[in-house]
């Protein structure tokens, strides 16, 4: 491996900001992470406050400038069956994976679990960092466990599905172990029939009829969410974005009560903990829906998506429009949005 300098990361990160690392190594293997940490540990004795990036697909990621320290970017690869049942698959994972690219395979082998989350961007190792879901199914859903390398004691570990402490769009890995694991592999634990589908959130059934289909099958589940997500979503590779931005807020009940009678068309979803709004409808409520900034933008479509409009955008421009919304969102509902996406500050 060679260590590179001042290398652009424009085009591994779904954004697609101009910025830069001061270092940069790719690892393939575990030998060559451990290798890549080695060197790590060498540009620390010239920098101790040298900071680290472990860089998977950057899909969720936005970078306030350019980034001061080492990024080893996980390219780990690989796919293979653990464990099988009459009922069921366990597969491992290896965290370089395209998450598509998993998705595909197991409609390929007719095994059943990710269909909903089918053309979520981003590498398998970052999806148990969001719990990342899509139309009623979540990572938690389906994940058994994962195996880490502790930055630490640079011990390999096992983390069972409790163990990562899954809420929505967060785990372990994002509050109290943040920082401190490399994701190395994902074990999944899908159905090899009887596939239990998810059609009745969103527009799943109605796409589904739509395309004429009666009985769905996990493919035309499938299908059927890829069609939606592209009629609603831009493509990070034409239009530079990391999906979501925001977190959909759940308030207390009684909140929820107070706001609906002073906004009566404002949707809700009952939560065991409270009442779920969704945030994008909070943010068109504002009059951000298509509004444009500089060179960032609402997406026009799905005012839930902030994008990089002209390819220019830097990571502080990003930001500061996202806090504009943020500032609206609370003034107009008294409600403080919580942004969805990692802010890489160093």
């Amino acid at each position: 491996m060679e260590l590179e300098k001042n290398v652009s990361l424009q085009h591994l990160h779904t954004f697609h900001s101009p910025v830069s690392t001061r270092y940069f190594l790719k690892v393939a293997s575990l030998e060559e992470l451990y290798a890549a940490l080695e060197r790590y540990q060498d540009l620390c004795k010239k920098e101790p406050d040298l900071p680290l990036l472990i860089l998977g697909g950057g899909s969720n990621v936005v970078f306030s400038g350019d980034y001061r320290g080492l990024t080893i970017a996980l390219g780990l690869k690989g796919i293979a069956v653990e464990h099988t049942t009459e009922e069921q698959v366990l597969l491992r994972v290896q965290a370089g994976e395209v998450w598509q690219d998993l998705v595909e395979y197991t409609l390929r082998h007719n095994w059943g679990g990710l269909e909903n989350l089918s053309l979520i961007p981003g590498n398998v190792g970052t999806s148990p960092m969001q719990n990342i879901g899509a139309y009623g199914v979540e990572i938690k859903d389906v994940f058994e466990r994962c195996t880490v390398l502790d930055l630490r004691t640079r011990e390999i570990k096992t983390l069972t599905n409790s163990q990562c402490e899954f809420g929505y769009r967060e785990s372990i890995f994002k509050r109290k172990a943040k920082g401190q694991y490399i994701i190395l592999e994902v074990f999944f634990c899908l159905t090899r029939r009887n596939h239990p589908l998810k059609i009745s959130y969103g527009a799943i059934a109605s796409e589904l009829e739509a395309m004429g289909v009666v009985t769905p099958t996990i493919q035309q589940v499938a299908q059927a969410v890829v069609r939606i997500r592209k009629s609603k979503l831009p493509d990070p590779n034409i239009l530079g974005n990391a999906g979501s931005f925001f977190k959909n807020p759940t308030v207390e009940s009684q909140v929820f009560s107070a706001l609906a009678q002073q906004f009566p068309t404002i949707p809700s979803y009952p939560q065991p903990q409270g009442v779920k709004i969704p945030a994008g409808w909070l943010i068109e409520q504002c009059g951000w829906k298509g509004r444009r900034i500089g060179n960032v933008a609402c997406h026009h479509l799905q005012a839930l998506v902030l994008v990089n409009a002209t390819g220019e955008a830097t990571g502080e421009e990003i930001y500061a429009f996202s806090q504009e919304i943020i500032n609206s969102v609370e003034s107009k509902f008294g409600i403080t949005l919580e942004r969805e996406v990692n802010i890489i500050t160093s």
